[in-house]
């Protein structure tokens, strides 16, 4: 009997480990249904709760049957009979005292049929647990919910919901629309400049269309664009009536109102919290002032609130929340380059200055909703940057935010936005204030685009609906080329007989060098671009010291204006602003207009201190060697943006040479060039044939050589 039961126990040992093997396996796949998607996780629950329950059965009944002869082997110790047993053992003597009888008559062992049972009743129990695992993880066909694409969603449109569909049962809501960057969540209107065909308009673009919208379109030009607080209205500064001027336009009736009338220049307006006032800058008595002047009552009397010698400029009032709305931040030069300044309206006598910088002057001062930071942008080792004073720590050094210039607040206060310029266009970036978010390119406007103000309010429908203003520019020229069977180009004349060595361009610009010409006539008074100091050079010229050999009047696509006008003369004929960017130095030169036009007509007043190359010869040591210093003072009177203007025509400033400052001949502040994508020896082979070039062709490597078989 015992032998009986060690087989029956041991057979019940395997079944049990291979069982556990079996449970085991379809555990760990259980667990990894819950990695997959919602019906699968249902069905892994299901399957587990099958696999534990028939586990359960099957070791209750394999505990039992190691048990039972046990028990039964205790009980007859005990001297208990029991009939199933004592039956079992009396066979049992029986057959073995008579074997030769069973020959012919064999009766089966009782415990060899109990082990079949509970054999079979193993199997059985295993078979159930193998069909709920298979019931419970059989797929199912259902119809599952199509979500809109996120990328083509409309941000607050509804949704229409599906039909046929199984709800399935998830942790978070399904979303509906793209959620626009937490940066643009105030959402509203952003107002902003742009450059184009020799103009500048007004045009406004949603936050969350991103769709620009154009608001102005006149002859003349309209710049400075600022909301009022309610958002309705945009103030902003025009010479369309012959001088600069402030005006208000209002986004809800289409009308324009004039503020300001006098012949001084007056720009850069800035409203009061309450929408009741504007403060502006304005340039009186050879110098830029702030004054103040009610939005109700044009008649009454303008004041000013600072005004010093040495210009002060581009105004900002803080918000109801900063000090109740009685600071101004504005630009000053009293200290010998451009600083922030703060004056309270409280005490217009007492300005102080907060950023106390030197070699770098800031600009464009904007403050956050609450008052308690003011944003403002410089040139900081070659870089526009955005920083970022706390004004509740006046002493403590600004943040730098980015890249970028003239930053303007949301209407939260969690993000700015600024005029970031590329080589070929000007994006309007918005940078997260005191969070992580990403950074969004707002909108790519053209290059030289300037000054955004954002407002929480949208834009009126009926001016949405409309699309905007039409652009009703046409181009500012014409280029009539001509070009020869040998695919070269000719050399073009320039009109109304400009006094130079050789005035003639190629024939690819100078149609466009002539209509330059004419717009700096209008735009000065005078016929600036009729005496050239160089055009053309032909191809054997041979430069003087400091001048590059490969020269781009070689290309006919270059001119250079008198090298001395910066130099001699009192008032000077051109100013000169040195730009430093990361990689090079590069000259913006303003044309005084003529005298005759002083008086606000033409141009507008420098911003700035200009360079002045004749303090190398003055003695002294550090000027020398820096090649001159800033001038003392911004130089009065009205000058026009050269380097603007010419650029609307494609011609641009070329660089100064590294060796600038010890070399007159490098500086290069005199030298235009209009290369339209072109490298310099490109240009060259659109007026030279390769044999006429010579040396300035590049010679093959001998790898080249030995590769063309030459």
């Amino acid at each position: 009997m015992l032998l009986r039961a060690y087989r029956l126990t041991d057979r019940l040992s395997l079944i049990f480990l291979k069982m556990i093997g079996v449970l085991s396996s379809l555990l760990a796949d259980g667990l990894l249904i819950f990695a997959g998607s919602p019906v699968r996780q249902r069905s892994g629950v299901l399957g587990l709760a099958g696999v534990l329950v028939s586990a359960v059965v099957a070791i209750l009944i394999a505990i039992g049957a190691v048990l039972a002869p046990v028990g039964r082997f205790i009980l007859r110790l005990l001297g208990i009979s029991i009939s199933t047993t004592a039956s079992g053992y009396q066979g049992a003597m029986a057959r073995r005292s008579a074997r030769s009888d069973m020959r012919s008559a064999v009766q089966e062992d009782p415990l060899r049929a109990r082990n079949r049972a509970l054999s079979a009743l193993l199997a059985l129990s295993l078979i159930a647990v193998i069909v709920v695992i298979l019931w419970a993880t059989q797929p199912r066909p259902q119809t599952v919910a199509v979500l809109p694409n996120p990328d083509l969603a409309i941000v607050g449109a509804a949704t229409a919901t599906p039909t046929n569909v199984v709800p399935i049962a998830v942790a978070s809501p399904i979303p509906t629309a793209t959620q626009i960057p937490t940066v643009l969540q105030s959402r509203g209107s952003i107002a902003y400049t742009v450059r184009e065909n020799g103009q500048t308009d007004l045009w406004v673009v949603p936050v969350t269309s991103r769709q620009p919208l154009r608001i102005t379109n006149d002859a003349a030009d309209e710049r400075d664009a600022v909301w009022s607080p309610d958002g309705t209205k945009l103030a902003y500064a025009s010479n369309q009536d012959g001088n600069w001027e402030l005006y208000i336009y209002d986004l809800v009736t289409s009308q324009t109102r004039r503020m300001t009338f006098n012949l001084a220049f007056e720009g850069a307006p800035s409203w009061s919290p309450d929408g009741n006032w504007l403060v502006y800058e304005t340039y009186q008595g050879g110098s830029y002032d702030v004054y103040v002047l009610p939005v109700t009552d044009v008649n009454a009397s303008v004041q000013a609130i600072v005004q010093h010698p040495s210009g002060d400029m581009r105004p900002a009032w803080s918000p109801q929340e900063g000090q109740q709305g009685r600071l101004i931040a504005f630009v000053s030069w009293r200290d010998g380059n451009g600083d922030i300044f703060i004056v309270s309206l409280d005490d217009i006598g007492s300005p102080y200055n907060l950023t106390r910088t030197t070699g770098i002057d800031e600009d464009y001062p904007a403050w956050s909703p609450d008052g308690r930071y003011l944003a403002y942008s410089a040139l900081d080792a070659g870089i526009e940057k955005i920083f970022v004073h706390d004004m509740n720590d006046p002493n403590a050094a600004p943040q730098v935010i980015g890249r970028g210039r003239a930053p303007a607040w949301s209407p939260d206060g969690t993000a700015l936005v600024a005029a970031v310029d590329t080589h070929d266009a000007t994006d309007l970036t918005v940078y997260p204030f005191g969070g992580a978010d990403a950074i969004p390119q707002l909108i790519r406007v053209p290059p030289r685009s300037d000054r955004p103000s954002w407002t929480g309010q949208p834009l009126p429908s009926a001016l949405v609906n409309s699309g905007g203003l039409p652009s009703g520019t046409s181009a500012l020229y014409t280029e009539q080329e001509t070009q020869f069977a040998n695919g070269l180009y000719p050399l073009g004349i320039l009109t109304r007989n400009v006094q130079a060595p050789s005035p003639r361009l190629s024939d690819r610009v100078n149609d466009s060098f002539n209509a330059l010409r004419e717009r700096v006539n209008t735009l000065t008074g005078r016929d600036f671009l009729g005496r050239l100091d160089d055009a053309f050079w032909d191809i054997n010229q041979r430069p003087q010291l400091g001048e590059e050999v490969r020269n781009w009047h070689k290309t006919g696509r270059a001119f250079s204006i008198n090298k001395n006008s910066a130099l001699a003369g009192f008032p000077r004929e051109v100013e000169v602003f040195r730009e430093d960017t990361d990689i090079e130095t590069r000259w913006r030169v303003f044309v005084r207009v003529a005298e005759d036009a002083q008086s606000g007509q033409l141009g507008e007043p420098l911003r700035g201190l200009p360079w002045d190359f004749e303090a190398r010869t003055s003695g002294d040591v550090a000027a020398y060697e820096a090649g001159g210093k800033l001038r003392d003072a911004i130089p009065e009177g009205y000058y026009v943006d050269l380097t603007e203007v010419a650029a609307d025509y494609g011609w641009l400033p070329y660089p100064a040479s590294t060796d600038w400052r010890l070399n007159f001949n490098a500086i290069n502040y005199w030298l235009f060039y209009k290369p339209d994508g072109l490298s310099w020896l490109q240009a060259m082979q659109e007026l030279w044939t390769d044999d006429q070039l010579g040396g300035f062709l590049p010679t093959p490597t001998p790898n080249q050589q030995a590769s063309t078989g030459g």
